[in-house]
């Protein structure tokens, strides 16, 4: 059984004291793949040192991630573009909009939001798609920028059915993590009626942690956690569900 963790921040500071452990567990239980979103500029060495220690299970993804759309939104931006050509990368993220913490910056998140998935088409490459209290800001830039190659994930997935079957019609699976385990969660209520073709698993380390450690460090091995729940809502064995989703991770990053 292999399971792919689609978003997991593995290089963030949370991880400093025990990191190597964190791989290494996750990876006793199956978890071989972790796909690694960038936040800005200032975390990218830490993205190439850990892609450093453990090549055959690390795959980085580089982007401008909303919440940190400032000032100097753009200079960040051609750092992206500039990565973009020097290397290889997975895919364009995370991107998106989130209105969550600062409505101030909507103008600006929605440029960088475009800019970067004309970045995705340019390289061929997927977009990871963050969201927080943005849906229709969201769907209304996918609207317009809607092609056949413009695909990816609407990372940790936390809408409507109807939303989910928008965003599905953008060629996006929806990832899927700790918050299929809240009590308030609500996306386990209809989650079944979704082909598990749409559906990659993410744990977004080491934020969202799944029940029974909401509140505390995510870690990718607590992955497991959202296997069993999905097992449970879609009536399969775990097996059955970490293959699925691992092909589906792989028909998103080619990897």
């Amino acid at each position: 059984m292999v399971i792919t963790d689609t978003h997991t921040h593995l290089y963030s500071e949370a991880f400093d004291e025990d990191r190597a452990q964190i791989i290494q567990s996750a990876m006793n239980l199956g978890v071989e793949r972790f796909f690694i979103p960038a936040i800005d500029s200032t975390y990218t060495q830490s993205m190439l040192d850990l892609e450093s220690d453990f090549p055959n299970n690390v795959f980085l993804m580089m982007g401008l991630h909303p919440t940190h759309v400032k000032e100097n939104f753009r200079e960040e931006l051609q750092h992206v573009e500039e990565m973009l050509a020097k290397r290889k990368f997975y895919a364009v993220g995370e991107i998106g909009i989130d209105l969550y913490w600062d409505k101030s910056f909507l103008k600006q998140q929605q440029e960088a939001f475009v800019h970067q998935i004309g970045l995705a088409k340019k390289y061929q490459l997927p977009i990871v798609i963050h969201s927080r209290e943005s849906f229709d800001e969201i769907f209304e830039v996918l609207e317009q920028e809607k092609s056949e190659d413009l695909f990816g994930i609407f990372h940790c997935f936390t809408g409507t059915l109807e939303q989910a079957r928008r965003a599905i019609s953008f060629n996006m699976k929806l990832g899927i993590g700790g918050v299929a385990t809240f009590k308030n969660g609500k996306i386990d209520q209809f989650l079944n009626e979704v082909d598990l073709e749409h559906i990659v698993l993410e744990t977004d380390s080491p934020y969202l942690a799944p029940v029974p450690f909401r509140g505390k460090r995510n870690e990718s091995s607590y992955i497991i956690k959202v296997l069993e729940k999905l097992s449970e809502i879609y009536g399969m064995d775990k097996e059955a569900i970490a293959n699925i989703t691992t092909e589906n991770s792989k028909q998103v990053f080619g990897i």
